[in-house]
């Protein structure tokens, strides 16, 4: 009996010794695993350009299977959440996010995201395609342990009110609505108009009571919250175009085979790219579908130049508190 019990014991031992190595050894259990998150679903362009990325890199690494897991609709929180988590290294390994979440880390963060510093789309793409902003990029590394892999974003934001608003003159103590950062309250202070700080979700109301007269946003925003109701008037100001970085925490970075990252930084500058494309090109036909449906009227800015010289000498000055006077005027030099 004791010989049986112990051949029994035996063969139990080599039968869990087989099943731990197939379950710490085999290709399954060893596979590498991204995980993403995106605050809205398939369709939106931010979702697209990580898909991109997940499809680029599984085309260019082939050493081992590397898995992405995507979760949508703010499964995992909102963008503010994602930086945080990236910062930390847990939960969230990669994400598309506006720069104005890394703000809290990196002073330099908000240049990003100023009015004006773009002349044009022409002159936005170039800027990207030369890494002008690198030493933006650089910072946020160093003090959110962040990387920057590529640059998406695309949104054209002009002004809607409920008059039209075609010149500096007509823009002239136009009450209306500002986004938190104070950038943004000095320069349309700078224009002339009378700026004010209202929650994205009272605008509409505020518009409707005549609270304020006008507010800003890309066209998506302009369509979601059908600001169009109350503010059918589309003045092509141009005052920005977007910038939303596709990010990896560099925490999980540093964890990756050497190839890997290779591979990953290729990957997040080419969807990078693709999501400028699909959102660049979004934009316009959104405006153009809400223009046919007579939904708003678009309106040509004639004084655009006057608005870059009235917002210049504040863009300069605060970029200069932000220290990244240099990077600014690299920007500028682009031609």
């Amino acid at each position: 009996m004791p010989n049986v019990r112990k051949s029994f014991l035996t063969v139990f031992a080599c039968s869990l010794g087989w099943a731990l190595l197939f379950a710490v050894g085999s290709p399954a259990a060893a596979q590498i695993k991204l995980v993403g998150a995106s605050q809205f679903n398939e369709d939106h362009a931010f979702t697209k350009t990580m898909r991109k990325f997940e499809e680029l890199v599984q085309a260019c690494y082939t050493d081992e299977p590397v898995e992405f897991e995507m979760h949508l609709n703010s499964e995992l929180g909102l963008e503010k959440d994602y930086v945080g988590f990236m910062n930390q290294g847990i939960s969230v390994d990669y994400a598309v996010a506006s720069p104005a979440h890394m703000s809290t880390f990196s002073q330099m963060a908000p240049l990003m995201d100023m009015p004006f510093l773009f002349r044009d789309e022409d002159h936005w793409r170039k800027v990207l395609e030369a890494d002008a902003l690198k030493p933006v990029a650089d910072d946020i590394l160093e003090k959110a342990d962040i990387r920057l892999l590529g640059y998406a974003g695309g949104g054209t934001r002009n002004v809607f009110a409920n008059k039209p608003v075609t010149n500096m003159a007509e823009l002239a103590d136009l009450p209306i609505r500002m986004q938190g950062a104070p950038i943004w309250t000095r320069v349309f202070d700078a224009l002339g108009a009378a700026p004010t700080v209202i929650a994205y979700d009272e605008v509409y109301n505020a518009i409707q009571t005549g609270v304020i007269a006008a507010g800003e946003n890309e066209a998506a925003g302009v369509e979601q919250m059908k600001f169009y109701e109350v503010g059918p008037h589309l003045s092509l100001t141009k005052h920005a175009i977007t910038i939303r970085p596709l990010l990896i925490s560099n925490k999980t970075y540093q964890k990756l085979p050497e190839k890997l990252q290779s591979c990953i930084d290729e990957a997040g500058a080419e969807a990078g790219k693709h999501g400028r494309e699909i959102e660049s090109g979004e934009d316009s036909a959104k405006v153009k579908a809400m223009e046919e449906k007579g939904w708003l009227q678009t309106h040509e800015f004639t004084e655009r130049d006057k608005m870059l010289d009235a917002a210049t000498p504040v863009l300069e000055a605060y970029a200069e508190e932000l220290g990244a006077g240099d990077v600014l005027k690299a920007i500028q030099a682009i031609q």
